[in-house]
């Protein structure tokens, strides 16, 4: 049975038709990358088809309102990590918690989840010479279940509270969730979803991850969906769902999987410094500075840094617009002393912690030199074109932990301790001694902060623990109702069944 009309074929895309998902919109149809634009009547029938499709799903991660910034730069400028230098003006705002700035993760996001829904639902009708095997069956549906599962929780975390950390006076809801496919205007247009519960929305993620877990293979490309990548995933969701016998098991299965591995001393810097970090259990891939967000304007390079070479940091590249700030900086034991332009003129001090070689002085572009993080060095070869880290081995071993000191099934303070001594034993830390569950829990959560900065989770982290951001321009409250992105308002005017979160 064919899935399109055929009067539909060469007129629509899948990219085209995922922007009027929610009906408005319309006039950005076209804004698409060619790219990642398949015509319809001729992608899903096929399995070279179905395999481009696929491809144009992982593709959309590179996104920069996704994975080529706005998830890990941005994001983490609404923390409490850095300072925007304002060399080119961008993170300013986040990094001010400006009214109305945030990350616009929903278009893109939608066009991906309504590309997946066309697949999975072409799958089972598609008729190939050979024939489609099993494996490959499972493997198609393994992927697009755990991207999925990536694009509602990316979408959930931005435009909703975690569960049990809600402002009950300001919770609107989750998110619309929507699993079957359109692809005519028509159908788009019709289709009013209103926000589902939170719970909801948890409960669909788990599911879709549940459903990769049992289709997919333990495989260790992290460029692909895994089993292990899967597991390690559902560990996250589960800890900010608070589900914390969950996120223990999943967490030990991910750790006992092919997908990653846990670096430790100098093999852990030369991971941030090889086109594939080794820990990665799933990286978003970019193959050159052309993809998802240009090169030396806003890559994650360019955002992070100055240094366009480590051995000649003098020499200026990016625009290093969000650096660490002070406190982060003390708490790797990283510092640096000397005056001038020159960063060859100053002097960096490290402590034992692996992890502050990390950080060098560059040229600050136009604010003057200052440390700077270098997790991210061009290391395809091509400056300003580095894979995004999206899930790490390590991360997962802090879920466990951290899942490991909460009253109720999962209390283990002892695990819990372990973990966390192992994870600092990999980083060069002396072990962390106490049997008090919220000073192990407190320890596990600055090793988070240190661990993951500038990889987009410590604004998540804080969220999910209802916690205020602290910031020396002033603090934003968890009550605050910056504390949530705005829908984009062309779906509230074209979507009468949607409700905007509260103060937009």
């Amino acid at each position: 049975m064919k899935i399109f009309n055929k009067s539909l074929k060469n007129l629509l895309t899948l990219g085209i038709v995922g922007v009027t998902l929610f009906g408005s919109g319309c006039e950005s149809a076209l804004e698409i990358d060619p790219r990642q634009s398949i015509d319809a009547g001729i992608a899903l029938e096929t399995r070279g088809g179905i395999t481009a499709a696929i491809n144009s799903v992982y593709a959309r991660l590179r996104s920069a309102d996704n994975y080529g910034r706005a998830l890990i730069v941005d994001a983490d400028a609404l923390a409490d990590l850095g300072v925007a230098t304002g060399n080119s003006g961008r993170q300013i705002n986040q990094a001010r918690n400006q009214f109305n700035t945030h990350i616009n993760n929903w278009q893109n996001s939608y066009y991906a989840i309504n590309e997946i829904n066309l697949i999975l639902e072409a799958i089972p009708n598609l008729v190939e010479t050979p024939p489609v095997s099993e494996d490959e069956a499972n493997s198609w549906n393994g992927q697009m279940k755990f991207l999925r599962a990536l694009y509602y929780f990316d979408l959930v975390k931005v435009y909703a509270y975690m569960p049990g950390a809600v402002v009950d006076q300001l919770n609107k809801g989750g998110i619309p969730v929507v699993l079957e496919g359109v692809i005519s205007t028509e159908l788009a247009l019709t289709r009013l979803p209103a926000r589902e519960t939170i719970d909801a929305v948890y409960s669909q993620i788990y599911a879709d991850l549940n459903d990769a877990i049992s289709l997919l293979s333990n495989s260790s490309n992290p460029y692909y969906a895994s089993q292990g990548a899967a597991y390690g995933l559902l560990s996250r969701v589960a800890l900010y769902r608070k589900d914390y016998a969950t996120a223990v098991s999943a967490a030990t299965q991910a750790l006992a999987s092919n997908s990653g591995v846990i670096l430790s001393g100098n093999a852990y810097v030369a991971g941030w410094r090889s086109e594939s970090n080794p820990e990665s259990m799933f990286e978003v891939r970019f193959f050159n500075a052309t993809e998802g967000v240009g090169g030396v304007n806003e890559s994650l390079q360019s955002s992070t840094t100055s240094i366009i070479d480590l051995g000649n940091p003098q020499s200026q590249g990016g625009w290093g617009d969000f650096v660490p700030n002070a406190l982060l900086l003390e708490q790797i034991g990283v510092s640096a002393s000397g005056s001038g332009s020159d960063p060859r003129a100053y002097t960096v001090t490290r402590g034992a912690d692996i992890r502050a070689e990390l950080y060098a002085v560059g040229n600050g572009r136009g604010s003057g030199p200052k440390l700077e993080v270098t997790k991210y060095m061009g290391k395809s070869g091509v400056p300003y074109v580095d894979n995004a880290p999206v899930l790490r081995k390590s991360e997962v071993l802090l879920n466990r932990a951290e899942a490991q000191t909460y009253a109720g099934a999962a209390l283990n303070l002892d695990a819990a301790l372990a973990d966390l001594n192992t994870f600092r034993a990999a980083r060069g830390l002396d072990a962390f001694v106490s049997s008090d569950a919220d000073e192990i829990r407190e320890e596990i959560l600055l090793q988070r902060k240190i661990e993951l900065a500038f990889e987009g989770q410590r604004y998540f982290d804080l969220k999910r623990l209802g916690r205020d951001i602290i910031k020396p321009q002033g603090d934003v409250a968890f009550t605050d109702i910056r504390i949530l992105a705005p829908l984009p308002q062309r779906e509230i005017d074209g979507n009468p069944n949607l409700v905007q979160n509260e103060g937009y």
